[in-house]
């Protein structure tokens, strides 16, 4: 630890007087405003008063300080704390000296003796704000150079980004001695900005000099300070930190910010969602409260990726009562502990059971009454629905029938099907059983419930996708396993998903399939050499890609909708509307009878043809045709298919 130096040493003397104290401030402010009256007789006339304004002196005296401490008290500049003195407050404090000083010489000229010298009112005026301000950024000045000695032998560090936030985290950074950073200064890209002084710290370079920068300043971490950066830029610096050697940590975006307590304590390392350069969702948080407040609330599927968040969400939205509905056991136990210990106030019922089983779901329905289900039950991946044809027709499409059924059965007021981008023209199993059950709560719409779905691509960090899978294989050595170079698909973060999904819900009247905006799609080789930078690593040196061919019923390219004008905009911008019926070919009813007589037959041709004529967009993979014909007929369909 190093010693003390003797600005520091008196700063923390003089700080022990630190005018919080109401009483203090009156004193301070008290002899403030009898020594800018007196100096302004003093300069007046160059220090000696002559002896016929003695009684101006007199008489001013007096007034002033009663006319400035109310002043002074009205705009509750007796308060606060002088060290966080802030533009603000110095706005205010001159204020406050400009209407004190034109109430004081109005009260003067009506009452006091006659000759009072006119250059005396701006004079005091000067002197007093001068006083006033100065005394308070003096304190914030001193206590400053205090709380700096404890950052001498913290990390050295260079902030990323010589905009607000850098600033704002710059000075957290100087006001909590807690921290370990010392800032050797400030990056940017901004080649305007190189070169300037940002309270006391240089703009030393832009991003492309960071190697350099890193070298001879020493710096050990680079904070990067840019919270709306895109996901491009922030792959780009972070490329940037790892040839410079240098370890790097972000701020959050604007929610984490809201939710936390400042800049500096919530430095973090970079995750992989910051890659993504997605804006904070805009929420009509009004329209979802009402939609919500008050309610019982039940959620399906409610202890996986979407329904755990989904829960989480209701309940910050103030519903009376929440469902879980779960198959799972062990995970729905571990969600009502969550609930139980975040929100002891809502009433929380885990409810065990399958959506396969109507009779289950209607019993539930009957006996916790909900007025809003979001189903988020389904069988989601795509090469094991390509295995597993049956149970995904029975999870995905019967399910949804049981859950619909039962909601409108029991009086639901709204029902929300959590879809997938998946369901655009499917070429999956997975992908048309949930567009099968699309057109099935659709097809219900006119019962008293309102029926919506809302449709989404993938979500990072969801249980079995992507990115977790890529971190295990990180973690064992690798290699990470990519299916095809060009491999892309739509990602989101999962309460940013959630969050949409509430907001398409209450806007929704009835019958509408709602499609969330996922910004541009991700290159899926692109995440997987961003993950292993992430973890310190080099692609290719220290973590082998190994490609490994696209599965049965992926698609190179997910789409959301068929094109743009396939939806239309909503008042939100995030979130459109397809502009389609939505429905099937044919009767609904009728392909449910199709499709329940080929799954309890488990007759596979038959449930494939079903799915077909139901939606003639479906192009069934080549493995799953293998499967039902001969061959050469799979190869002459496949061929069919594509053209």
């Amino acid at each position: 630890m190093f010693p003390e130096t003797q600005v520091a040493r008196c700063a923390r003397i003089l700080l022990r007087l630190d005018p919080a104290h109401r009483a203090m401030v009156w004193v301070v402010q008290l002899g403030v405003f009898a020594a800018s009256g007196v100096l302004a007789f003093l300069l007046r006339f160059e220090f000696t008063i002559p002896e016929a304004h003695w009684k101006h002196l007199a008489w001013g005296l007096p007034v002033w300080l009663a006319v400035k401490s109310l002043a002074f008290r009205l705009a509750e500049l007796d308060r606060g704390w002088w060290r966080y003195v802030s533009i603000t407050d110095v706005v205010r404090i001159g204020l406050a000296n400009l209407g004190a000083s034109l109430l004081s010489a109005a009260v003067i000229m009506a009452a006091g003796p006659a000759g009072f010298p006119r250059s005396i009112y701006l004079l005091d005026l000067v002197l007093c704000f001068l006083g006033t301000a100065g005394a308070r950024v003096l304190v914030r000045m001193l206590a400053e150079a205090a709380q700096g000695q404890g950052q001498v032998s913290g990390k050295r560090v260079l902030i990323y980004g010589a905009g607000a936030a850098g600033i704002q985290l710059l000075e957290e950074l100087r006001r909590n001695p807690a921290l370990p950073y010392r800032v050797a200064g400030f990056v940017d890209d901004d080649p305007g900005k190189v070169g300037l002084v940002v309270r006391g710290k240089k703009v030393l370079g832009q991003g492309e000099q960071l190697t350099e920068l890193v070298r001879r300043h020493r710096a050990e971490v680079v904070l990067i300070a840019i919270p709306s950066a895109a996901g491009s830029q922030m792959t780009r610096i972070m490329k940037l930190c790892h040839q410079a050697g240098v370890e790097y940590k972000t701020i959050p975006g604007l929610g984490e910010i809201i939710e936390g307590n400042g800049l500096a304590k919530q430095i973090r390392d970079v995750a992989v969602e910051d890659l993504l350069g997605r804006s904070p969702v805009r929420l009509e948080e009004g329209a979802i409260r009402a939609k919500l407040a008050g309610k019982v609330v039940l959620v399906t599927g409610a202890a996986g990726s979407i329904g755990s968040e989904l829960c989480r969400q209701v309940a910050r939205f103030g519903a009376r009562a929440l469902v879980a509905f779960e198959i799972a056991e062990s995970p729905l136990f571990e969600l009502e502990q969550e609930m139980r210990r975040a929100h002891p106030e809502l009433e929380f019922w885990p409810e065990i059971g399958s959506v396969q089983n109507l009779e289950r779901v209607r019993e539930v329905m009957e006996r916790r009454r909900p007025a809003v289900v979001y189903h988020a039950a389904a069988y989601k991946h795509v090469p094991m629905m390509e295995q597993h044809v049956f149970e995904a027709v029975e999870n995905n499409v019967f399910g949804t029938w049981n859950v619909a059924q039962a909601a409108k059965e029991a009086g639901v007021g709204d029902f929300v099907l959590i879809s997938t981008d998946k369901a655009v023209r499917p070429a999956s199993v997975m992908g048309a059983t949930k567009r099968l059950a699309e057109a099935l709560v659709q097809s219900m719409q006119g019962s008293g419930t309102r029926f919506v779905s809302v449709r989404f691509g993938n979500v990072l960090g969801s249980a079995g996708s992507v990115v977790p899978v890529f971190k295990k294989q990180i973690a064992a050595g690798g290699p990470v396993t990519v299916t095809h170079p060009e491999m892309r698909r739509f990602f989101m973060t999962i309460p940013e998903a959630v969050q949409l999904v509430l907001e398409a819900s209450a806007m929704g009247r009835g019958g509408e399939v709602f499609v969330l905006d996922m910004g541009e799609p991700v290159r899926i080789r692109d995440l997987a050499e961003n993950l292993i930078l992430l973890s310190g690593l080099k692609p290719g040196v220290d973590i082998r890609i190994e490609y490994t061919g696209v599965r049965p019923g992926e698609k190179l390219y997910e789409e959301l909708s068929t094109l743009l004008e396939d939806t239309l905009p909503t008042p939100h911008e995030k979130i459109r509307v397809h502009s389609g019926n939505g429905l099937i070919a044919g009767d609904v009813a009728e392909c449910l009878r199709a499709l329940r007589r080929a799954c309890e037959a488990r007759d596979l041709a038959d449930v494939v043809l079903a799915l077909k004529d139901a939606l003639p967009e479906y192009s069934p993979s080549a493995e799953l045709l293998r499967r039902i014909v001969p061959p050469k007929a799979a190869h002459a369909l496949v061929q069919q298919a594509r053209a």
